[in-house]
């Protein structure tokens, strides 16, 4: 297992090196910092930024934000689904919300949030939007692959409702659920930050990057770039993380 690891850490480091080298090699040819600075200047910049401790509160700001987006998605997917699982008129009523969230481009929610919406709010609402869909398709997909010969088992034995969810629902739905987490997560957070960006809320990242792009500090730009992106893979790790110890424990349980 530790050589599997080791394994996959070099291949990694040889992938990661050989596009730095790359990018290397392109700012020499362009040779102008502004347009493309080199990964010298912006690993000496992000250093610097992280030294700052305004850095960790932007970052904890931004993911607060994000995160709680995506809670918030996450209860009204859940509630959301099992209603339209239940009720067909529900769910006549909400496809067609569905389908216009996921064929509206993210910029113009944004923009028309705006309006509405206070601009540190914005990017929970965003984050919210992007992650809805996502849960309550998956869930309603969950829900109906239920197997309903243990539904009629579970009457036959005059087993509760309670003892349906936790031993039918939740078991058949939960890897629907995780799935859909995962792939929601990255798109939560990059919709989060292009929320910021627009509404530039006070203490974010978005900010940060709208500034740098503002002022023309393409380092700058370049570093706030990394952050999002390493932030990004701890928020999936983290998940990843405690998912495997879920489905574990659940295991021993059983």
């Amino acid at each position: 297992m530790a050589k599997k690891l080791f394994k996959s850490f070099i291949s990694t480091l040889a992938v990661a090196a050989f596009w730095i080298l790359i990018w290397y090699l392109a700012a020499l040819r362009v040779g102008k910092e502004l347009l493309l600075p080199s990964p010298v200047s912006v690993i000496e910049r992000l250093i610097e930024i992280m030294g700052d401790g305004e850095f960790y509160i932007t970052s904890a700001f931004s993911l607060m934000r994000v995160m709680g987006g995506v809670i918030l998605a996450s209860a009204l997917g859940i509630l959301i689904s099992v209603l339209t699982h239940f009720s067909k008129i529900i769910a006549a009523l909400v496809r067609p919300v569905i389908t216009v969230i996921k064929a509206t481009p993210v910029a113009s929610f944004i923009i028309l949030a705006l309006v509405w919406i206070d601009r540190g709010n914005l990017p929970i609402f965003i984050s919210l939007l992007m992650v809805f869909p996502v849960i309550w398709t998956n869930l309603t997909t969950g829900l109906s692959q239920i197997d309903s010969k243990l539904l009629e088992l579970a009457k036959v034995y005059r087993i509760g409702f309670w003892g349906k969810l936790k031993g039918i629902y939740i078991p058949s739905v939960l890897p629907y659920f995780s799935s859909a987490l995962k792939t929601s997560l990255g798109l939560a957070w990059k919709a989060g930050i292009a929320a910021e960006v627009l509404a530039v809320p006070a203490r974010s990242i978005g900010k940060e990057l709208f500034n740098s792009k503002t002022y023309f500090e393409t380092a700058d730009l370049f570093a706030w770039t990394f952050v999002v992106i390493i932030l990004s893979l701890i928020i999936e790790f983290i998940f990843e993380v405690l998912i495997g110890r879920l489905t574990l424990r659940r295991g021993r349980n059983v």
